[in-house]
This record gives C-alpha cells, sequence and structure tokens, in this order.
C-alpha cells in the first residue's frame, strides 16, 4: 500500500486560499472581494474543526488525487470550488448548513461570470457532502468527497484532535445526546463497503480510516456502557 504524503503547502495562510481561488474564478477585485467573504465565513469564531485549516486540508487533497488520477474529476474546477462552499455556511445547531451553503453558491459565482454548467455543478457537490453517497460514475463526488472524509484516516494524535474539536462545535448537546448520534454517523460510516470512492483514497485512507473510526465507536459504546452503569448505582443508591 503506497503511503499518503501531503502535497506541500496544503495548510498554508489564508493568502494561499485566496490565490487558490482566484486562480479559478479569476484575478478580479470583484472576484478577491467575494474570497474574502468566504473566507472571513470559514474563520467564524464558533468553528473548531469546520474551519481554515480544513478548507485548506480538503483543497490540497483535492489537488493530490486530481494529480493521481488525471481524469477522475470531469471538472476538477467546479470541485475546488465545492471545496471552497462545502462548509461556507455553518451553524451547528441548524440542520440545512449543506443546504445554506448550496445556495450561497449562486449568489457569489454568478456576479463573477462563472459558466451554469458549473455553478450547477457547484452546488449539486456541495449538496453530496450532507451524505458522502457518491454514485459509481460520478468523479467529482469521489474526489470531493474522499478529500472531505481524509481526516478519518489521521494518526492517532490527529484524529484525536479531530474527535475533541467536533464535540467541541456540539458543546451545546449534552453528552449522552452526543454520544448516540456521534455513534449513529460512525455506524453509518462503517456501513458502506468502501469509505474512499477513487482508487487512490481507498490506498491511502481505507485501512487507517476504518480502524479509527471502529475505535471511536468502542470508546463511545464503553463510555455509554459506564454511564448507565453509574445511572443505575445511582438509582440502586435511592433505594
Amino acid at each position: 500500500m503506497r503511503a499518503y504524503v501531503p502535497s506541500p503547502g496544503t495548510l498554508g495562510p489564508v493568502t494561499d486560499l485566496l490565490a487558490r481561488w482566484t486562480d479559478v474564478v479569476g484575478d478580479t477585485s470583484g472576484a478577491r472581494e467575494r474570497g474574502e467573504e468566504l473566507l472571513r465565513r470559514w474563520a467564524e469564531p464558533h468553528r473548531r474543526y469546520h474551519d481554515l485549516t480544513h478548507l485548506t486540508a480538503v483543497l490540497g487533497r483535492v489537488d493530490d488525487l486530481v494529480r493521481a488520477e488525471p481524469g477522475t474529476a470531469a471538472d476538477a474546477d467546479a470541485v475546488r470550488l465545492a471545496g471552497f462552499f462545502h462548509d461556507a455556511v455553518y451553524d451547528p445547531t441548524k440542520p440545512d448548513n449543506e443546504q445554506q451553503s448550496a445556495a450561497l453558491v449562486r449568489d457569489v459565482l454568478d456576479p463573477l461570470g462563472v459558466p451554469e454548467t458549473r455553478v450547477h455543478e457547484v452546488i449539486r457537490l456541495v449538496l453530496l457532502t450532507a451524505t458522502h453517497e457518491v454514485a459509481d460514475a460520478d468523479g467529482d463526488g469521489a474526489v470531493l468527497c474522499d478529500a472531505d472524509l481524509a481526516v478519518l484516516a489521521g494518526d492517532p494524535a490527529a484524529y484525536a484532535a479531530y474527535a475533541v474539536a467536533i464535540r467541541e462545535e456540539y458543546a451545546h448537546v449534552p453528552e449522552p445526546v452526543f454520544r448516540a448520534g456521534r455513534a449513529q454517523v460512525l455506524a453509518g460510516l462503517l456501513a458502506h463497503d468502501v469509505l474512499f470512492r477513487t482508487g487512490t483514497g481507498r490506498s491511502w485512507w481505507e485501512a487507517a480510516a476504518r480502524h479509527n473510526v471502529e475505535t471511536e465507536l468502542l470508546l463511545l459504546s464503553a463510555q455509554a456502557g459506564d454511564a448507565d452503569a453509574a445511572g443505575a448505582d445511582q438509582r440502586r443508591g435511592a433505594f
């Protein structure tokens, strides 16, 4: 199995993100202004995982996959734009972030003269990240979703930091409710035959991601069991 080595600069500064943006939409004052507005969204203080670091990592992985599998993405620039928009609207208390992010696409890209076919594809891809359910022939979707899910394949320290950041974003959710919801998400991921839809993604990330997800699910189950046992002890003590 070939190891995954990130491209240089995949965690670059905001200026790098603006350069990536203008590479796709053109380097005009209007394009830069819209790009800066997008990046301000990604820098909102309530974000702990879905932030500028996540955005930069996703864009870097998109480029890595496009280089590794030329031709898999039919419109690589649409995939890159979808990376910019896929969590542009992010409020953990709301259930429709992907829909709101998709609605933002047209408001931003239409005034910049982006072709309608590409705008439509970006909207489709952003909505796809709500489920990560990718059809077999959907190369654009495979590249975007693999880049988005690659965080699952981090080393133990990186994965633990990711899990902590997710919990911080959902600090408003009571612990038992969070555990149940998180376990449902993880179990849903494991129910898929494969987590990654590109051959490169499977080679680089599948084994590590499955191990990490299975481990977190076991920990959540153990924590739930401990909480249930503690509750039972309290009930017995009350009698």
